[in-house]
């Protein structure tokens, strides 16, 4: 009898699907620049759904320039898991809809849109230090699908 327990076969460890995510979870705020201008703006980062969605709720004032007034961006990502592997889709106030998949890069993650006629993107949140990462917007021509370059770049830091 009490060899009994030790034969029976233990389950592998379940692997945590939003690990690579994960570091993102709570409130950040930040300044950035790049082609639209100077911004600031907030983000929020919550398990949804019983833990099955990461909902990132974001915002950015956008200063005025010369050829433009100033504008405010608003926009909606829910991440989940979808047979093991990281997804997100995103909307956003100027009506963009863009579908993601999610992968570990070194120093954090990016989300690169799928393969499409139009332009690829990919969104990165690299890790600087404690409560200070990198938001990185990127975006490559149609022609050159692999070919991104930075659109905007801003810091943030954790707030909460």
């Amino acid at each position: 009898m009490l060899v009994v327990p030790s034969l029976v076969a233990q389950a592998p460890p379940v692997a945590d699907a939003f690990g690579p995510v994960r570091f993102l979870v709570g409130e950040w705020a930040g300044e950035g620049g790049g082609l639209p201008g100077q911004s600031s703006g907030a983000a929020s980062f919550r398990f949804e759904l019983d833990g099955k969605a990461l909902v990132r709720r974001s915002q950015a004032e956008i200063a005025a320039t010369r050829d433009r007034p100033a504008s405010r961006h608003e926009d909606l990502m829910t991440i989940f898991s979808e047979g093991g592997v990281l997804k997100a889709h995103y909307l956003d106030n100027e009506g963009h809809v863009i579908r993601y998949g999610v992968a570990e890069v070194p120093g954090g993650v990016a989300f690169t849109s799928e393969q499409a006629t139009g332009p690829r993107f990919r969104l990165s949140y690299l890790k600087k230090a404690e409560g200070l990462i990198t938001v990185r917007f990127e975006i490559a021509p149609p022609a050159k699908p692999e070919a991104f370059s930075i659109y905007l770049e801003a810091q943030t830091r954790k707030t909460k």
